[in-house]
């Protein structure tokens, strides 16, 4: 799959997707300091879904009125270590989640999705 890693999200966790064989791009490396809004049209651009811990896209999507990305993946749980992230997401896609046109929220406990 590909992602593109909002700036909050670990590299440990960016590189154990990467090596699992995802394309995983990094705003933190490739755009640091972007606003919300341009990683989303930079997520349009390049058909990536995006990994985050931040809630604000939620905001921006739903209620903000703009173009959506592919989808979001938002973690509310970071973990005891920086790879927690890569196993909820590898759970997540392992399970055969629908992800696209989706707002996917991601616990330890389990998943909530809106569709957009």
């Amino acid at each position: 799959m590909r992602f593109l890693a909002n700036e909050n999200f670990p590299d440990p966790s960016i590189h154990a997707l990467r090596d699992a064989g995802h394309d995983v791009k990094s705003i933190r490396t490739d755009a640091p300091s972007i606003a919300d809004h341009e990683v989303i049209s930079m997520a349009q651009e390049e058909q990536r879904i995006i990994l985050t811990f931040d809630k604000d896209y939620g905001e921006l999507i739903f209620k903000g009125g703009i173009d959506s990305p592919p989808a979001v993946l938002f973690l509310r749980y970071r973990g005891k270590n920086p790879q927690a992230a890569a196993r909820l997401i590898k759970e997540t896609l392992a399970a055969e989640t629908r992800l696209e046109g989706r707002f996917t929220v991601i616990e330890e406990e389990g998943i909530r999705q809106r569709i957009y």
